[in-house]
């Protein structure tokens, strides 16, 4: 994998760049959409190239061993012959996984034994398998296997996390570097600073990480509930340390304010599942705000959803129409609402990278700023 910068913002730490894979180039800024089971929920893969232009994907390390299960993925040659898609794929570790199945889980220094959700039955990831079932899906870009702690978190439970963390992440290392890819293509590994919002712990994570000279680097553990600006506070920190010339990818974030302020600070690559799970209870994202559809006064407003950011979910559909079929609770209701709100997504990162090579992207950011903290 390489990564190229092309631009800087000469205003704030916004920077435009081209990630080349084995599957395609990727232009920064870019949000991925998630697909967590090998299916961004609720969108045709066609859909995704031809009306999202989505440049890339990620899939989830624990649900894809859990369900379809490896044997099926490597029958079927990796993750993208099995689903279709020839782009880019990024697989997150199952770290987060592990945070949200607390009740079912054990961490200790080994790994995590946890009990699936579909069934029950008892499974363990350690850094070394967590490494393998990548290898297995065969994403373009793998993550390391971490902890996210939650918030609040005491300081001794996220330095001792922290800690253990950066030790798998050398156990996932050692495990990557000698093994092979299965499919013929190349792989690479991203590692993952944590520290929850403890700037020391930050620093100490940043530092290790960068010291371990990988192709990109990730920032985890945010967006679990903390106030925005001690996120914006640990990502600025993490990354004056973090290698410029590297991708920096910050895991499972988040609202479309979240990504602008996050571009401003360096920030190359984002995911996050609110575009589809809003969709489907009827909150669509459009160019001048935030909609309600559920809400009476759409009731009879025949306009298109979006007609200024274009579209075929935006320009082909009323409000009235979807109002109609997300209140009937009709399955095409979630199709048109996720198709516009990814279509949102990918053209407000798109819309960023243009101004970023225009030398105007702070003053855009406030304009769209308001406009995105509209309800209309």
């Amino acid at each position: 994998m390489q990564f190229t910068i092309q631009s800087a913002d000469p205003h704030s730490k916004a920077r435009t760049g081209l990630l080349t894979t084995d599957h395609g180039l990727i232009e920064t800024p870019i949000f991925m959409p998630v697909g967590t089971a090998g299916t961004v929920k609720a969108v045709h893969q066609r859909e995704l190239v031809a009306d999202v232009k989505a440049e890339i994907i990620l899939g989830n390390t624990y649900h894809l061993y859990l369900r379809p299960g490896l044997d099926v993925l490597e029958k079927a040659g990796g993750l993208h012959r099995f689903n279709g898609w020839e782009r880019p794929i990024l697989t997150d570790s199952g770290g987060y996984q592990v945070y949200s199945l607390s009740n079912t889980r054990k961490i200790k220094e080994e790994g995590v034994t946890f009990k699936s959700h579909i069934d029950g039955s008892k499974h363990i990831f350690t850094p070394e398998g967590v490494m393998d079932i990548q290898r297995s899906i065969g994403a373009d870009i793998m993550m390391a296997f971490d902890e996210c702690t939650p918030y609040p978190c005491e300081y001794g439970y996220a330095r001792d996390s922290m800690e253990m963390t950066h030790r798998w992440l050398i156990r996932c290392l050692n495990r990557f570097d000698t093994t092979e890819n299965k499919y013929g293509y190349r792989q690479t590994l991203f590692p993952i600073v944590q520290g929850s919002t403890y700037k020391d712990l930050r620093q100490q994570s940043a530092e290790f990480v960068a010291e371990q000279q990988r192709e990109g680097n990730a920032i985890g553990g945010l967006a679990v509930g903390e106030p925005a600006d001690e996120m914006y506070g640990m990502i600025e920190h993490v990354n004056a340390i973090l290698p410029s010339d590297k991708p920096r990818y910050l895991m499972g974030v988040g609202t479309p304010e979240n990504i602008l302020e996050a571009i401003a600070l360096g920030i190359d690559m984002f995911d996050c599942v609110m575009p589809t799970r809003n969709a489907r209870h009827g909150f669509v994202f459009t160019s001048q705000g935030i909609i309600n559809i559920k809400n009476e006064k759409w009731k009879d407003d025949f306009s298109p959803i979006d007609e200024e950011l274009g579209g075929y979910a935006g320009t082909c559909y009323s409000k009235a129409y979807l109002r109609h079929l997300i209140k009937s609770e009709e399955i095409l209701g979630a199709q048109i609402a996720s198709l516009q709100n990814l279509t949102f997504y990918l053209w407000l990162v798109k819309q960023a990278r243009q101004q970023i090579n225009l030398g105007n992207f702070m003053k855009w950011k406030s304009s769209m700023s308001k406009k995105l903290m509209q309800r209309l």
